[in-house]
């Protein structure tokens, strides 16, 4: 199978992060739970992770890396925690619906005003709403980094400072970035940063987290057994605690460190580029192939390894699916739980195929894709 579904998870993944998990599972008892060498162990690995992740997304202190589930659940946390009734949120037409959801909870449940930055036809954001729509009432800014569909970045560094400025937290949904691209949050001016770990990072599934900044206090989203201050009935205001209820995933953890290790190892710009180039490759190759329309801004700046098309007037879920079953190639069709982008893009009804490459997709592999769509095209004629 060539695997070209790399932003909804990394299939392949580097044969430390393997190791890792196998060791974990075979030592490693509950982290914060004991004195014994397989909890101390534990707690020894996820300390480690969270330096490792405070490094790589200049996060001052690893104390306030706070390890959850997934993205889904950093971005309920942070959402949940810090906006409250009443108040009045600024959000983009770009985001998933691990930020839109919540917030629309909050909208029903709690009168949260909504506004969204607008995004043009090919998925480029309106950047004069971010100062534009800030209210006396504003309590967040939230903004993917890179669309899920288009692959469009974001510029995090402007919306930083407008978000400073006006003394209004900024969150970023770093899902699709965090390990291929630079991110920092003291020079970004992020306040609260949540990842997934199974996408850039290369690590397992159920593994993810938010950095927050120093002073930035949240209503725990789950309360529950720390390890510490038990006998106190209200979670401990100390973090990570505050914010960790429950058991944490060690063996996740683990394999996480193992892909932040590789990331290192190798050098983000040597697996951005890598990824950057394949993107390219298969842009370029598409321009040959009849019927073909692609979303998104590919101009020279960067962007995510994403590209997102359709075939003539071709329901995504069928060409989806021919790749699958006829080329062994695995890409996403549909909506991709971004249905306000859909919207802007003019593809609520088609939705769209994503491919999205990786650092162990091949140029080979580019051109089978390519060479699978040519020939799907072709018979689309016949």
């Amino acid at each position: 199978m060539i695997y070209l579904d790399n932003a909804a998870t990394t299939l392949q993944k580097p044969p430390g992060v393997i190791d890792a998990v196998i060791q974990a599972m075979t030592s490693m008892g509950n982290a914060s739970r004991g004195t014994h060498a397989s909890s101390l162990e534990a707690s020894r690995i996820v300390y480690q992770a969270r330096v490792r992740l405070a490094r790589l997304f200049g996060c001052a202190r690893a104390d306030h890396v706070v390890f959850t589930a997934n993205s889904t659940q950093a971005l309920n946390t942070v959402i949940t925690g810090l906006i409250r009734p009443g108040d009045h949120v600024i959000t983009t037409d770009l985001e998933h619906n691990s930020v839109l959801r919540p917030l629309y909870r909050l909208k029903r449940e709690a009168a949260v005003k909504l506004s969204f930055v607008r995004s043009d036809t090919k998925g480029r954001l309106y950047m004069d709403d971010f100062r534009r729509l800030i209210r006396p009432s504003t309590s967040a800014i939230i903004s993917t980094h890179a669309s899920n569909l288009t692959g469009n970045l974001v510029d995090l560094v402007t919306i930083g400072a407008i978000a400073q400025e006006a003394g209004i937290p900024f969150v970023v949904d770093a899902s699709q970035t965090a390990g291929i691209f630079p991110v920092h949050m003291q020079e970004m001016g992020i306040d609260a940063l949540c990842f997934t770990g199974h996408k850039g990072l290369m690590g397992p599934q159920g593994t993810g987290g938010l950095c927050l900044r120093e002073g930035l206090k949240l209503r725990p989203l789950l309360v529950g057994g720390t390890g510490v201050n038990s006998y106190e009935e209200s979670q401990p205001d100390s973090m990570p605690a505050r914010l960790e209820a429950g058991t944490l995933n060690t063996h996740g953890i683990a394999g996480l460190a193992a892909g932040v290790d590789f990331i290192e190892t190798t050098g983000q710009s040597v697996i951005r580029e890598h990824e950057q180039r394949l993107m390219r490759q298969f842009v370029a190759g598409l321009k040959d192939i009849p019927g073909v329309r692609i979303y998104g801004d590919f101009s020279d700046r960067e962007r995510a390894a994403i590209v997102a098309l359709n075939l003539a007037d071709l329901d995504s879920g069928e060409v989806s699916d021919e790749l699958a079953q006829r080329y062994e190639i695995a890409t996403r069709p549909g909506a991709h739980c971004a249905p306000r982008l859909h919207r802007a893009l003019g593809t609520d009804r088609t939705g769209a195929v994503r491919f999205s490459f990786s650092w162990y997709n091949t140029e080979t592999e580019v051109r089978r894709a390519l060479e699978a769509l040519k020939e799907i095209s072709e018979s689309m004629r016949d």
